[in-house]
């Protein structure tokens, strides 16, 4: 029942960041049905292709009523459908991420992330803070150590919600994975009445 609620919070969360997705490029942009699973971090790098798979990855710290981390992450190719959906031309996906590039996919990030996190928050009643965002481009492994890292020792599960989001036939796969303390689970949960 516990892992049927947070699947449910997934998807309003995957909602909203799809509703500010569309808002900040200014189109009708549509999801599929998000895939959302509680995984172990050990297991987080296959589901974006191996841990050799470069990725771009968005931390934010969470705090308030519940402590953790939120990461939103995107395969390279995703990130440049991202980022050419925003400047409204095709680019050539091998090419190297400019400073502008870059700029955008933080605040995508950021903006996307917020959403989830505001819908998380409503829902629960609970007062959630975020960071300012951190952005890396690397291997999937090297990037999801640092959550492992840091929250390995209190828990070794992270919530991942799978997204896909569509404009005209561009698609981008975007990964949400939250990973709140142990504390934290149980607070959602009671606010829930669970």
């Amino acid at each position: 029942m516990h892992f049927d609620v947070l699947k449910e919070i997934g998807n309003i969360g995957a909602g909203n960041a799809t509703t500010a997705l569309s808002q900040m490029i200014n189109t009708k942009v549509d999801m599929k049905v998000p895939v959302v699973e509680l995984l172990e971090f050990r297991d987080l790098p296959d589901v974006v292709g191996g841990a050799e798979t470069i990725v771009v990855g968005i931390l934010l710290t969470i705090d308030g009523d519940i402590d953790g981390m939120m990461m939103f992450m995107l395969e390279e190719d995703s990130a440049h459908h991202l980022v050419d959906m925003i400047v409204g031309i095709k680019s050539d996906e091998s090419r190297e991420f400019t400073e502008m590039d870059l700029s955008a996919l933080n605040e995508i990030g950021n903006i996307i992330a917020g959403a989830y996190l505001s819908s998380l928050s409503a829902l629960t009643n609970m007062r959630i803070n975020a960071s300012v965002p951190y952005m890396s481009i690397d291997m999937s492994g090297a990037i999801l150590s640092v959550p492992a890292i840091e929250f390995g020792k209190i828990g070794d599960k992270a919530l991942l919600i799978q997204s896909q989001f569509c404009e005209d036939d561009d698609e981008v796969n975007g990964y949400f994975i939250l990973i709140p303390t142990l504390d934290s689970y149980d607070k959602i949960m009671n606010s829930l009445g669970l």
